[in-house]
């Protein structure tokens, strides 16, 4: 009988046992208003998933949409500056 054993190591909760870096911090700081924004129209969006969206509904969801596009703007206009960074 042939045994079978693991190529790889496993992977245990003492492994990833590790705090994020500064720079990890401040990129995820960096994206919360996108991040939040993006929330609220998901919020807004399932609002009206087992009804038909009303004229209030609509408005929310259009408001929390043109938030996303504004905090992606922000977002890409930021990186836009850090020299090394964007397109």
């Amino acid at each position: 009988m042939k045994t079978i054993a693991a190529l790889q190591t496993t992977v245990t909760a003492a492994s990833l046992d590790f705090e994020p870096s500064a720079a990890e911090l401040a990129a995820i700081e960096a994206e919360m208003p996108l991040i939040r924004a993006e929330v609220e129209l998901l919020d807004a969006q399932i609002m009206t998933i087992d009804r038909p969206a009303n004229e209030v509904d609509e408005r929310r969801i259009r408001r929390a949409g043109r938030k996303v596009l504004a905090a992606r703007r922000v977002l890409a206009n930021a990186a836009s500056q850090v020299p090394g960074v964007g397109a």
